[in-house]
Parts: C-alpha cells; structure tokens; sequence
C-alpha cells in the first residue's frame, strides 16, 4: 500500500482571505459538505476568534461534519485556543491549529519580541491546546525565512509540548522546491523528536511555486499538505488542492504516495467553490479549467481519437467532468430537483429549498434546458443572501442605435421604493448609475466580470463586481439570463455586503 499524504483544506479559512471572497455562514457549510464528499482529512473551518460569526460557523461544521477532522486555527494566545476549544466541541475528531511567527523579520518588525519569548509562547500555547484535544498542530509563521537552528528549536519544543502535526509554512511564497524541500529533510534529520509528528507544509503562491514547493516537501517526507480548491486564498493564493491531489495520483511512480480523495468530486466542488467565491475557475486552469480536457489541435485531435494517452495523462472522468446528467427542465418535480442538487453536493431544507425550487422553475419558463451550472448559481443566489437594505424591484433599460442608453430602476431601500432614471455610455453603466444615485454609497468599481454558465443563446449570464470603499473589498454575484439584470443584481449584492456588519479579521499563515 502507497504511504498516504493528508490533505487539509483550508479554503474556509485562508481561502476566505482572498479579498471580497467572504463567505456566510450557509456558503460555508455547503463548502464543508462538499469537502467531506471530497474526503479530504482535515476541514480548517475557520478562525473562531475572528468574530461571532466565525465561531458559530465552525461550530455548525464541527457539530455536523463526521467524515473530516475540523481544525479552528488560533494564534497563540490562551482566549484564542480557549475559543477553538469551545467551538470544536461538538467534533468527532477535533483539531486545534495554533501559530506565530518565528522569522527575525516578523519578530522584530511585528512581534517586538525575543526568540526567547516567542519558543516560550509555542510551548504554552500547544499545551494549552491540549487541554481541548490530543490533535494538536503546531505552525511556524514564516518558516521558510526563518533561522535554521531557532526553527529546528522551535520545532522540538512544540513536539515536546504535545503536537503531533508541526507545519512548516512558506508565508510569503519566497521559497524555491529544491530549498523547500531540503528545509523539510534538515527538520526531520535534525529535531530529535521528529519521528512523534507528521510534518505538514503550507505553501502560498506569489512566485507561482505553491504546489511545486508542496510536492518537493512531499518527495522529502512531509505527509501533510494544506491546500485550498482553486488555489484560493491571500495574494496569490495557496496550492491548488485540486493539482497536489492529481500530481500525486497521476505521478504515484514518482512520488509513492497516494491520498483518501475522491476525484471524482474535484470539479463539482471545484464549480461550487468558484460559485461562492465569486472567484472563476481561467479557462486554462489545470485539471478543473473549462479547457483541461479539450483538444482543438489537428493532430491532438486525431491522437486522442487513436488513443486517448497520447495526449491525456488522466481522464476528464476520473475528477469528476462528464457529459452524463439529468436533465431538468420545468416539467420537472420536487424530488428529482432535490436529488440533482444532493447529486452536486448541495443539501438545503425548509424555506431555502422551497425559494430555490421557486426560482428554478421560474428560470425553467425561459431556459428550456436547465445545467449542473445554472443549478449552482440559483443555490448560490439564495445562500447568499444576507440582510439587505437594497433589493431590486424592477428594471427597464432602452437602448437604441445612436442613442445613449437608458435605465429605468426602482430599488427597494429599507423596504421603502426608490427610483432613478440615468443614462450612461452602454446599458450596463446606465443601471450601475442609477443604483448610485438611489443608494448614494460612494464605492469605487474595482471589478466586473461576466461569464456565460453554460453555452447556448438562451444561457445564464454570471456577473461578479468587486467593489472598495476604505480600503474594504468586497465582491458581488449576480445570475441572470438578462445580463443587466445579472449585473445589477451583483452591484446590490456588493452594496449590501458594504453597509452589513465589517469583515471578521484573519491572521496570515
């Protein structure tokens, strides 16, 4: 049997720090589900110091979720390991995940502390984390910068406390595979007590070596790798769960390791996640990119009609693309749009069922086909409504040749009807003008984007717009057949999120 790589996701954590990616509680725990059909190990659900809001979604996960451990990360401070503790509870396999820094740069510039101080604060913050669980996982921020000897003190220090996962994190993305690589083999050769944890790395993206840095840790016998679906995640991202998982399935020759997930569930989650995230998957994006699998080259086309290996190291099948579906139209019932959707990885009950079916068949009156994709951004739309000061009552937009376009809006205002009627160089800039008018919310347009969710004349538009206001960011989603609509629906969204409740702050790792 292959020795085995464990695979902790962080998206619900670091991937959330991707500016405007703030997920609510109800998208977090479609996430999680999703991720346990995946069967990735370790579900980092969260950071439940970071706000209310944080704790009670980890706390939700952790008292739902059976298949994956839950991890609460906390710095390394007693109320936030005591906060972990609490909110992982209810977990069968609970994991607490406590850091800080150890580079000179971040003691001197951020901690203002002594390597002294900071070896005492890792010993007191694992033992107290063990006060909660024997699943204990110990992080040196900015490891890969960090003192070769300090590190290795470090190490066995927090191995001696109690952890059983030591995570050797390249904060910054500063490192390069072979160096990376031989970080993890001088730690294990050299702390004593290396053998009595499994040495995990994190690794972000800023030089585009995240997964490359994360398969040489592997090939040097780290046996954890934190990753996120997409790649998402803070700057440039982390490794992309989905390649680390197929480099060392396609490449079991190579590496002699093999994960627990089921590949299968990479593109649906992969889809989900993007949805959520508001962050879309580029079309050439390895493994769950719209063109992974397609050959539009003469001779490609005509090797992989041969032999399918002649330019496909795996099948489309194997993570989870296929043309094998139920098609739902607006003859279709309750149970069989339950059934797609529990099929994708999505559960919903009561009221949000009930509104999301009421949607889909509103969609199926002028769709005549309805697609795995258009089926995610109707749950999309409905679990991620938040309080909304701003609803959409009613559009009208006129544009005409020759003639600068315009919009006829009416939005709801704390349950109160306003309307603007505004012109502007296409239709689009039109409505957007006239929501500024009625809101008057000064926010800069950092973003707008449109993607076609499936193919075809009658296909749904999704709009993402990002928006800043004080260095806040935050990103809108909209799904419309009617692209207008869709992008005003996006704009709202944002707006909404903008004059909600502030962001809940995260820590780097």
């Amino acid at each position: 049997m292959a020795d085995r790589v464990l695979i902790f996701d962080t998206t619900l954590r670091d991937g959330e720090q991707s500016p405007g990616a703030s997920m609510n509680a109800d998208e977090k725990m479609q996430i999680a589900r999703a991720l346990e059909r995946l069967r990735v190990d370790v579900i980092e659900a969260g950071f439940p110091s970071a706000s209310k809001g944080d704790f009670a979604s980890v706390k939700a996960i952790a008292d739902e979720i059976r298949d994956s451990q839950i991890c609460g990360l906390a710095r390394a401070r007693e109320a936030d390991i005591d906060g972990a503790g609490e909110a992982l509870a209810g977990a069968s396999d609970p994991r607490i995940h406590t850091f800080i820094a150890t580079s000179d740069i971040h003691l001197r510039a951020k901690l203002k502390m002594s390597r002294d101080e900071v070896h005492d604060m890792a010993v007191a913050a694992v033992k107290r984390a063990r006060r909660y669980t024997d699943n204990v996982e110990f992080s040196a921020e900015d490891a890969g910068r960090t003192d070769p000897d300090f590190l290795c003190r470090v190490v066995e220090a927090a191995i001696d406390a109690g952890a059983t996962t030591i995570n050797i994190p390249d904060t910054v993305g500063y490192a390069i595979p072979n160096e990376f690589g031989d970080r993890i083999r001088m730690l294990r050769e050299r702390v004593p007590n290396a053998d009595r944890a499994t040495f995990s790395v994190h690794c972000h993206n800023d030089l585009g070596l995240a997964v490359s840095n994360s398969l040489a840790a592997v090939e040097n016998g780290a046996r954890q790798v934190e990753c996120t679906v997409n790649g998402l995640g803070e700057r440039a991202g982390n490794a992309a769960m989905e390649e680390v998982v197929m480099a060392l399935r396609t490449r079991a020759d190579h590496f002699g390791v093999d994960t627990r997930i089921e590949t299968t569930e990479i593109v649906p989650t992969s889809r989900l996640v993007a949805t959520v995230s508001g962050f879309a998957v580029q079309n050439n994006k390895a493994i769950v990119g719209a063109n992974a699998f397609a050959h539009e080259s003469g001779i490609h086309q005509d090797g992989v009609l041969k032999e399918r290996e002649t330019y496909e190291i795996m099948t489309a099948e194997s993570v989870g693309w296929s043309r094998n579906r139920m098609v739902l139209g607006k003859l279709s019932g309750r149970n069989a749009f339950r059934t797609r959707l529990q099929e994708l990885g999505v559960h919903l009950d009561g009221e949000q069922f009930e509104a999301t079916f009421e949607r889909f068949k509103a969609l199926a009156d002028r769709k005549r086909e309805i697609f795995d994709e258009d089926l995610l951004a109707l749950v999309n739309d409905e679990v991620t409504r938040i309080a909304e000061r701003y609803k959409l009552a009613r559009l009208h937009v006129c544009s005409d040749t020759g003639q600068a376009p315009e919009a006829e809006l009416t939005l709801e205002v704390d349950g109160t009807e306003r309307s603007a009627t505004t012109s502007g160089d296409g239709p689009v800039d039109a409505a957007f003008k006239a929501v500024e008018a009625i809101t008057e919310v000064d926010a800069e347009l950092k973003l707008y984007s449109v993607n076609a969710i499936t193919g075809g004349t009658d296909a749904q538009g999704e709009v993402t717009v990002r928006l800043e206001r004080g260095g806040r960011i935050v990103n809108g989603q909209g799904a419309d057949t009617d692209i207008v609509t869709a992008s005003v629906k996006a704009y709202v969204h944002a707006l909404n999120k903008l004059v909600g409740e502030p962001p809940a702050k995260h820590p780097q790792l």
